[in-house]
């Protein structure tokens, strides 16, 4: 080709970075290219990905490689035993954390600098302890809905022990909730260990024993098609907000009832 001063050279009209196409063609818009550097591993199928990077004092993006936006990121810091594992979910504030490893209720660190993430990238605020602490090593487990698979959300409680009851569009085999308005434990359910409804043994990630089994206070019921509280205890059902992350038992639209 030709330089605008009429030697020769070469022009590129676009590029390619993991299957995305980048062009200079004003009529396409460029997507988001993340800021910092990352090492991903991701299965964007099953709505999965693994990735590490090095925080940083600046405000950064970093590619997730799901093609999809995640509905949760968790995120340790490697390098220090000093910070909690911060989680971030599509049913709480773009800002917003919970702690995987504490029960309290959802709070502004400034940890996603206020961005939800997209299709390729989510966002850190500088140098913030846990997720971008400057110069450490990070990493960050990235989810995203696939139809028929999994499934993130919220729903709201009614206080009573007919509580509600919340789509998924599958049978959950694994079901992880969160009350977001206040101070009380992360469940874990899932069908190997309660073979039956209701459904009431239960794992906590921010305590350290073991299994609450026959706990009829957060008792629920896994059903073809989502999942149906069964207590009023404030940890799954007070009048207030909640948030779950469901897999399938049978993926892709293969449900059976139980």
């Amino acid at each position: 080709t030709k330089t605008p001063t009429g030697g020769d050279g070469l022009l590129i009209y676009g590029f390619e970075i993991d299957g995305i196409r980048l062009t200079d063609n004003t009529a396409f818009t460029v997507p988001a290219i993340p800021s910092i550097a990352s090492t991903v591993r991701a299965n964007p199928s099953a709505g999965f990905s693994i990735v590490s990077y090095t925080g940083s004092s600046s405000a950064a993006t970093v590619g997730h490689g799901l093609n999809a936006a995640p509905g949760m990121i968790i995120v340790k810091d490697r390098d220090s035993g000093s910070w909690n594992w911060q989680v971030a979910h599509s049913g709480i504030g773009a800002d917003d954390s919970l702690l995987l490893n504490d029960s309290s209720a959802t709070a502004d660190y400034n940890a996603w600098n206020n961005t939800r993430p997209t299709s390729s990238v989510f966002s850190l605020g500088g140098g913030i302890s846990g997720v971008s602490t400057n110069g450490n090593a990070h990493i960050a487990y990235c989810f995203a809905p696939v139809e028929g698979y999994s499934a993130f959300g919220s729903y709201e409680g009614n206080g009573v022990a007919d509580g509600p009851f919340v789509f998924t569009g599958f049978k959950p085999a694994f079901l992880l909730t969160k009350w977001i308005d206040g101070n009380d434990q992360w469940n874990i359910y899932d069908v190997k260990r309660s073979t039956f409804n209701v459904t009431d043994d239960i794992l906590r990630p921010n305590y350290d024993y073991g299994e609450n089994s026959d706990s009829a206070v957060d008792a629920i019921d896994i059903l073809s098609n989502g999942f149906k509280i069964r207590s009023s205890n404030q940890n799954i059902n007070a009048a207030s907000t909640y948030i779950y992350y469901a897999v399938a038992s049978h993926p892709f639209k293969t449900s059976r009832a139980r």
